[in-house]
């Protein structure tokens, strides 16, 4: 396998973070058509989308998984062997898209009633919504599974075309039913279950391509779901700090809520940018232990890990430049701004180590050490960033010490994935794990 070099690894990575960056660009201009229909349209949204994410986090669970032994595969030289890790996790992605098409028609109701408190407007707007867009729920889970083994045979210039081009007909077909067919919030549902459809279809399309059987395979998906199962729980460490965060800010003070979105959304937002590189990164080492070169993804990994260093110390530098501009242009509030200057430094100073993190975490994917990850991940919520978080509380130490609880979190997972990395028991060569 060639050395690796930054414009190798930009070529994975800069196609892959468009698509990330797709589908959320395409929620803010979702946000504006249907802002303008007024707040109850709006709050709406709000509840069926944030209902209709899980569906978007089990597709990237599933990407994750599927790219680490498809780029195994690859790098044994069996592409077919690749694709046909693809075939089985877009059967399970089918799969368990269309439980939430349907369970989508049964509980949509119940959910929104439950997430709209005493608003019943708002609440049969949200459940109308979901309704008409579960139905892209197998499109959506079946996309995801194509960038999960696209991107482990290294190709992620066709999912970025095929995510563009159904987001782009989403972006057009919104205004167009929402305001010009006058079917309003109803219309928003419509173009998302499209540009869903569309984009799952695309990604079936290029399987057909590869001309591989196409049949399941009960004892490939067990293996998978196994897997998905470890990233699950890892993605549910994630989410009971994060939530667990968000609920202490709050005790805080309006203020310190509203600095805290600021901060995490563009937390989020850059964590998105980094891991980029994790997909990269996972779709060469993946292929080199395929190769059973495990010399070579030792070597990938280094300078994989180099390049997410450099990215995070970049995006501290402009985040640090701009603390005083990015804040008001969110809001024009003084007490926001001075409670974001608190949460400031602990998001700049964290932009180096998350680089290292998310880099190493694509690693790890690649070589499929998912077990690690998630012991790796609830080790570092339930002994650092959970503890940390409700410590704040109990000694009011305001919104510093809930990013103290962040910062401890990461720091333990970069202890962890560096002493992972010393071992050198993640780098299992072979065609499969």
């Amino acid at each position: 396998m060639a050395a690796p070099t930054w414009k190798r690894v930009a070529g994975l990575a800069l196609p892959a973070l468009v698509v990330l960056a797709a589908e959320p660009l395409y929620v803010l201009v979702d946000t504006a058509v249907v802002g303008h229909l007024g707040r109850i349209p709006l709050a709406s949204l709000a509840i069926g989308g944030n209902v209709l994410s899980v569906c978007v986090w089990l597709g990237n669970v599933l990407a994750y998984g599927t790219t680490g032994r498809a780029a195994r595969r690859f790098g044994s030289g069996d592409r077919p062997g690749a694709v046909a890790e693809g075939v089985q996790a877009s059967w399970l992605a089918f799969t368990v898209g269309l439980i939430i098409a349907l369970g989508g028609q049964i509980v949509a109701g119940p959910l929104a009633r439950a997430l709209a408190g005493d608003d019943p407007a708002v609440a049969a707007g949200g459940a109308h919504w979901l309704r008409i867009a579960a139905i892209g729920a197998p499109g959506l889970l079946l996309a995801t599974a194509g960038n999960g083994w696209l991107r482990g045979v290294q190709d992620t210039r066709r999912p970025m075309f095929y995510v563009l081009g159904a987001n782009a007909l989403s972006a057009a077909l919104c205004p167009v039913l929402v305001y010009g067919a006058g079917l309003g919030l109803i219309g928003s549902a419509i173009a998302n279950a499209s540009a869903q459809t569309v984009s799952g279809l695309l990604f079936v399309f290029a399987l057909f391509r590869e001309q591989v059987p196409l049949r399941p395979h009960p004892n490939v998906l067990t293996r998978q779901l196994v897997l998905g199962r470890d990233l699950l729980v890892r993605g549910a460490a994630f989410q009971a700090s994060f939530v667990s965060a968000a609920a202490v800010a709050a005790q805080f003070g309006s203020a310190a809520l509203a600095a805290h979105q600021i901060a995490l959304q563009l937390w989020f937002f850059c964590a998105l940018a980094l891991d980029a590189v994790a997909i990269a990164a996972q779709a060469l080492v993946g292929a080199a232990l395929g190769a059973e070169d495990a010399a070579e993804a030792r070597a990938l990994t280094r300078r994989i890990t180099l390049i997410g260093a450099v990215s995070g110390v970049v995006f501290a530098i402009v985040i640090g430049a701009a603390s005083d501009v990015i804040p008001k242009l969110f809001t024009s509030d003084p007490e926001v701004h001075a409670q974001a200057a608190i949460a400031w430094p602990w998001f700049v100073a964290l932009q180096p180590i998350a680089g290292v993190v998310f880099a190493l975490d694509g690693v790890l994917l690649g070589a499929g050490d998912v077990r690690y990850l998630r012991n790796a991940t609830i080790l570092s919520a339930l002994g650092g960033f959970l503890p940390m978080v409700w410590l704040a509380l109990a000694l009011d130490l305001g919104l510093g010490g809930v990013w103290a609880g962040l910062a401890l979190f990461m720091v333990i997972r970069l202890v962890t994935l560096l002493l992972r990395m010393r071992s050198g028991r993640w780098a299992v060569v072979g065609a499969t794990r």
